[in-house]
């Protein structure tokens, strides 16, 4: 099924909105084959075709799964269909890549990792974060030990998408988005660059979430807009993170910010070619510049410095990791499964922690 070095890989998308564009998009750039899309009726699915410039419309996941030219099956859905419909593309034996959150539950995303893990197909959760040049000098900095250690770190993820009472989504239903829905959703992808970037695990956090409105666009909402942690790493550092679906005019401010006993590192998404170091003798801004960075860092510089790059650079450089990896190369740092089920596991501890207002222990 899978294809060989020269032979395109044959993608097929499931669902046909904002997401299942930016994958497809990535996969073109990736020099795959986009051969099918299936969304929740022929006619949307024949409409996304047409606009994503894929080959053909399936009426169904069922159709999609049986055909022989699919390779590896992108899940765009809605949150509480992931779990259900990966399952069953890793049973037709395809390859993965499913939108985060994996699953609504830690259990079931725990499930998915082993069903993957046995079937030995592969499978990527898109943490694109990643994949931005300066977020892997950032790692190879604090790998190199130019920091020192770890003292404190702060971060957030704050958007505005969601501010007022009649801004609707199917997110904030939890039948269709989860139990979790600002920190599953933008949350995860900070508390996965945190241990990817620091080496450490988050191993016990406190909690406090808020829910503005108890309706939105009709729909009665028990998921969160907001939440705020206090986290303790594996090595002792203390952090804050901030998550808010509703910040005014923040559109998608991710922030990272790590701070050693010799200097502090500072990565903002929406200033993706620029690393902020500071020191107590003075601090500067460290460019993207491929002649100079660490060499993880520049294998992600697919441009001259001076050239912006961005989050779909950053996401086609997930989806070619993948690919990669089907066809039996090596891509270190590629977010998997199993990455995807400890963002469940560290989901589950906030919505924990919140619940009972008590410091939770987050499972290795």
């Amino acid at each position: 099924m899978t294809a060989g070095a020269t032979t395109p890989i044959g993608a097929g998308f499931l669902g046909g909105g904002f997401m299942a564009a930016v994958h497809s998009r990535a996969a073109r750039a990736a020099r795959a084959r986009l051969v099918a899309v299936a969304s929740s009726a022929l006619d949307r699915s024949e409409a996304a075709a047409a606009q994503l410039g894929i080959e053909s419309a399936d009426a169904s996941a069922e159709a999609l799964l049986a055909r022989d030219d699919v390779d590896v099956v992108h899940v765009c859905t809605p949150n509480a269909s992931h779990a259900a419909l990966a399952s069953a593309a890793i049973a037709a034996g395809r390859h993965v890549v499913c939108e985060k959150p994996l699953a609504t539950s830690a259990a079931d995303a725990r499930r998915l990792a082993d069903e993957l893990a046995a079937s030995g197909l592969v499978g990527g959760v898109p943490f694109v974060y990643r994949y931005h040049p300066q977020v892997r000098e950032a790692r190879a900095r604090v790998a190199r030990g130019e920091i020192g250690a770890l003292l404190t770190l702060d971060a957030a993820y704050l958007q505005d998408w969601l501010l007022g009472e009649s801004d609707g989504n199917w997110r904030a239903d939890a039948a269709a988005g989860g139990p979790s829905r600002a920190f599953a959703d933008i949350g995860s992808h900070l508390a996965d660059l945190i241990e990817f970037v620091t080496g450490e695990r988050i191993v016990r956090l406190s909690a406090r979430t808020r829910t503005v409105y108890s309706e939105r666009g009709g729909v009665s909402v028990s998921n969160e807009d907001i939440a705020a942690l206090v986290v303790e790493l594996s090595g002792g550092a203390l952090g804050t993170l901030l998550i808010s679906q509703m910040a005014p005019g923040r559109k998608n401010g991710l922030v990272l910010e790590l701070h050693g006993a010799a200097e502090s590192l500072r990565f903002e998404q929406e200033r993706p070619e620029e690393l902020w170091v500071g020191r107590r003798d003075g601090s500067s801004i460290l460019l993207r510049d491929a002649a100079t960075a660490a060499p993880e860092a520049e294998r992600f510089s697919i441009v001259p410095s001076g050239h912006p790059m961005g989050y779909q650079d950053a996401f086609t450089a997930f989806v070619d990791d993948v690919y990669a990896v089907i066809r039996g190369e090596e891509r270190e740092g590629m977010p998997t499964f199993a990455d995807g089920a400890r963002a469940a596991v560290i989901t589950e501890a906030v919505l924990e922690s919140a619940a009972t207002a008590q410091w939770i222990e987050v499972p290795a």
